[in-house]
Order: C-alpha cells, then structure tokens, then sequence
C-alpha cells in the first residue's frame, strides 16, 4: 500500500489499486481455488449419484438425481452499477456474501434469466436451510447481494468448550434427525447454538426485499466429515 500511496488505516481494509500487478496475481489465485471448488463439488455430485445407483439399483436419472444448480461463494466478479447516477464497472468482492440478481438481470443465463438467481442460504443441522430467489432492490442496496448462510454466533473454539456432545445429539433426537460425524469435535464446532438462527436472518433479508422467498427445507439426516 505504501508502494502506491494508500495510506493504511485498518489492518481488514487493506487494499491496493485494480491495475496493479499484485491484484492481478490476487485474482488470478482467487480463480484458480474457484475452478478448483468446482471440479471438487463436481466429483462430489459424481460420487453421491453413484453411490445412490448402486444402492437403489436404477440409474441417476430415474432416482431424478440431477444438479439443479451450484455457486461459487467467497469470489470477485466485475458487475456494473450506478454510483452517484452513472454506471460504473466495479469489482464486487463477496466474502460471506452470494449474488441475488432479479429476473431479467443480463449477466443470468437460461431459466435463471426468467426466476431470477436462486440464493442457497444454508442454516444449521437442526432449524434447516432456506431457498431464496433475487430480488431488483438488492441491485440499489446491496450491490447484487444477500448472505450467503446464517453465519456463526460462536467461534469453532468457544462452541467446542460451551457445548457437550450429548446436549447437541439429544437436540438431533428430538428433531428425529440422524447425524453422523467424523469426529466429536465437529459436532460441537457445527451445533445448532453456534449459528444465528437462520428464521431471523431471513426474516431480515425478505423484510428488506433484496430476495423472495421460495421453500424452507427440513434436515433428515447429517453427514459432517
């Protein structure tokens, strides 16, 4: 920052000008673990639906196992908005965050184009996720964008010396909920108490109209590797 004469004011805003070969090498990394999350979730949805033939004995397609849509979160995009009345090309840096773009908005593609940009917001294994759709006012308010999940409300750490094993696997079995985990640590880290509650979260984001409800889906079983 020094080098280009930005003065620094706050360690979690640092920054550096987009012409920069720096930034260039930035984005270039930054695309590079994208493409590889990617590949990953893809294998992942190969595996699953195999998986699944080979237990149920009929194919992926008759069991209707088809990949509906899949995002990428925590990435950059170049996206025109109107700063002060004049558009401008900005680079949106979604950390957190996901893109709720309305329907008929330019850069969505096929169906998307005429629903809207479907917004994946996941909760907790026990009060579930929700399904969202892009709403026009998020484009003047939010730049595009909505949460991207309910967030945590407790570090890794501080659930792990807060919550016991039997207290979360007791809130499972009162939900009839099957969950399986690699290790206890992960449930601790992943409890129900160590996220906000995904309903209020929500709540918020269709109260302001950066998105439109669509389903609010129910956990029956968790797998946490």
């Amino acid at each position: 920052m020094e080098k280009y004469g930005i003065p620094f004011i706050d360690r979690d805003f640092v920054s550096l000008p987009i012409s920069a070969p720096e930034s260039d090498m930035y984005l270039k990394a930054m695309a590079s673990a994208a493409n590889f999350a990617w590949v990953n979730r893809q294998i992942l949805t190969y595996l699953t639906r195999l998986y699944f033939s080979s237990v149920f004995n009929e194919s992926p397609e008759k069991l209707g196992m088809y990949l509906l849509y899949d995002v990428a979160h925590n990435i950059a995009k170049f996206e025109k908005y109107k700063i002060n009345g004049k558009e401008k090309l900005l680079l949106v840096h979604r950390k957190g965050a996901t893109r709720s773009f309305p329907k008929g908005h330019p850069d969505l593609r096929g169906l998307y184009k005429v629903t809207g940009q479907p917004v994946l917001l996941p909760g907790d294994m026990k009060r579930g996720s929700y399904i969202l759709v892009g709403n026009e006012k998020s484009l003047s308010e939010t730049f595009g964008s909505v949460a991207h999940g309910a967030g945590r409300l407790l570090s890794r750490h501080k659930a792990v010396k807060t919550l016991t094993l039997e207290h979360v696997q007791k809130e499972m079995d009162e939900k009839n909920i099957i969950l399986h985990a690699k290790t206890r640590r992960i449930i601790m880290e992943e409890a129900p108490e160590a996220y906000k509650d995904v309903h209020e979260v929500v709540k918020s984001i269709i109260g302001e109209q950066l998105a439109e409800l669509v389903v609010h889906s129910e956990p029956l079983f968790v797998l946490k590797g």
